[in-house]
């Protein structure tokens, strides 16, 4: 006989389910990177497309491979925002198909063969033309500087987020970079983000002497002052759709074909700005100004669009130069959890969930600089905790949820894998903090009861219906929840609520939903169900 919730813990679960039902950013198309099997996931690598819903014609493309904060950039309110102002495009690749992009190796080709295939999907037949702008994190942070070696004149600008300098000897997956032979990046701007809580001098030092040896290749810099490796911040959003503008604005013509290659206007380093280098809690010894004006060593200086962005790389550095630095901590159950500075994460936390099986609880406090005990002297609000990537939602300040989402249940590296992130802004006298925070969850509960899920068949709609009920069950009693794998809609509130299509959309349209139950490791416990997928289309 199988053990089912009682009403009040049903209840119970339907609240939180209520409060938890995050509406996750969109991508209307995917498809698959056929050429490639995951290590990862033993299967395919997908490559999920958003395009903005009012555009005519994408102008450019930022394609990001599936890491850690890429996602977090692209499902970022404000950066898609701006993306719908310049009609671009966000390709996101789960698993990630080269971590080098090793165009020796065909990575090229595989791009290619990821864009052809969503611009027949899509209908966005722009998209095997479309100009690139790479975008990596940490272990894939090299990635960006190596695609605009493979194909420049295609690459509108890189952008490697708390990483690496372009050919650098330190790359973020530690082994060795590739040789580039006789290619450049020359008039391909691009921008290298180092967090000061992560600051390596030797990470930044290849990316002065890179200027040195290619003097006309534009290459910004940003200490994302405040901040550590894990964290995106509005802030830098704000400055990422800044320099993504200027991209734009200094390269890509008024008008472009749909059929052919886009012509970029190359970037000639000595017509725009020179800013000295990030000194931390110091003030530059010279102004910013036009590369012909500029007064300091050009050797301690990076490169810059114009004036509107060298003022605002200062305005970021200036609003916590010279405070007080502040530390953060997480705890469990009351007790603060230890922090090792030699583990990537620092702190780890232990997944013990309430009787629904996903419901956790942590909470972010102020600490001493080894992180060993509470403090009071801090700033007067609170730390907040958000969530970086993985199987997660935030319910309230101190309780999380895991949600499983497009992802998908078999990814042995990351679909157990959840980072949270505590932060606390600056104010007058502190600096901003920021403190990672990792927990590991089974990637199936294996012990207990079986489950088996019924999720019938959804029927083909037409454009224009506002939303549809889903309906599925499992046969322990337990909630069953849902995410949105590809397609214009998103889960939102208990129903399948359609968005807005692009208008050059080609119907029909493909909408997958994935409904999964993943059982609870506490008496009585329950096995995770095998998730069902249901496909159905969008007809005009």
């Amino acid at each position: 006989m199988k053990n089912k919730p009682n009403r009040p813990f049903f209840l119970m679960i339907l609240f939180y389910l209520l409060l938890s039902t995050p509406v996750v950013a969109q991508y209307q198309w995917s498809v698959p990177v056929s050429s490639l099997i995951s290590n990862e996931t033993k299967e395919h690598p997908q490559a999920f497309l958003w395009i903005p819903e009012n555009c005519k014609q994408v102008r450019a493309v930022v394609i990001g491979q599936h890491n850690m904060t890429e996602e977090t950039i692209f499902e970022n309110p404000k950066f898609r925002k701006e993306m719908t102002k310049l009609d671009i495009a966000i390709v996101w690749v789960s698993p990630g198909f080269d971590m080098l992009f090793d165009f020796n190796k065909g990575a090229g080709e595989q791009f290619e063969s990821i864009m052809n295939a969503l611009a027949e999907e899509s209908g966005y037949s722009e998209l095997k033309f479309a100009p690139a702008i790479p975008i990596g994190h940490s272990a894939y942070a090299t990635y960006p500087w190596n695609f605009a070696a493979w194909n420049p004149v295609r690459t509108l600008a890189v952008l490697s987020i708390h990483g690496d300098a372009p050919l650098t000897n330190l790359t973020g997956f530690g082994r060795p970079n590739m040789d580039w032979g006789k290619r450049n990046i020359d008039g391909v701007p691009g921008l290298m983000v180092e967090g000061e809580y992560e600051w390596l001098e030797t990470r930044v030092q290849p990316a002065l002497d890179f200027q040195q040896r290619f003097p006309d290749a534009p290459v910004s810099f940003l200490c994302d002052a405040g901040h550590g490796h894990f964290d995106i911040s509005d802030e830098l959003i704000d400055y990422l759709n800044l320099f993504i503008k200027k991209a734009v604005q200094y390269r890509l013509p008024s008008a472009t074909a749909l059929n052919k290659p886009v012509p970029l206007k190359p970037v000639d380093p000595r017509k725009g700005w020179l800013k000295e280098r990030w000194q931390k809690d110091s003030k530059p010894n010279y102004s910013a100004a036009s590369y012909s004006r500029y007064k300091g060593d050009r050797k301690d200086a990076f490169w810059y669009f114009d004036k509107e962005i060298a003022s605002a790389t200062e305005k970021f550095y200036a609003k916590v130069r010279g405070k007080k630095e502040q530390y953060l901590g997480f705890s469990q159950n009351g007790t603060l959890l230890p922090f090792n500075p030699k583990s990537h994460a620092r702190i780890i936390g232990k997944f013990s969930p309430e009787a629904d099986g996903l419901t956790f609880h942590v909470k972010s406090v102020f600490t001493d600089t080894l992180r060993t005990k509470s403090i009071n002297d801090h700033a007067q609000s609170k730390p907040m905790i958000s969530r970086i990537c993985g199987p997660v939602a935030k319910i309230n300040d101190t309780t999380f949820t895991v949600r499983f989402y497009r992802m998908g249940l078999n990814n042995e590296k990351r679909t157990g894998d959840i980072w949270l992130m505590a932060s606390h802004p600056e104010d007058n006298k502190y600096k901003s903090s920021v403190q990672q925070f990792n927990m590991r969850i089974p990637l199936q509960n294996k012990e207990g009861i079986d489950q088996h899920l019924s999720f019938p068949a959804i029927q083909n709609v037409k454009q224009g219906i506002n939303s549809i009920s889903l309906k599925a069950s499992s046969d322990s009693g337990m909630p069953v929840y849902f995410y949105v794998q590809e397609g214009p809609a998103e889960w939102k509130d208990g129903k399948l609520i359609f968005t807005k299509i692009p208008p050059r959309s080609k119907f029909p349209i493909k909408v997958t939903v994935v409904a999964w139950q993943y059982g609870r490791s506490v008496e009585p416990k329950i096995k995770s169900a095998t998730p069902v997928v249901q496909s159905f289309y969008i007809f005009k």
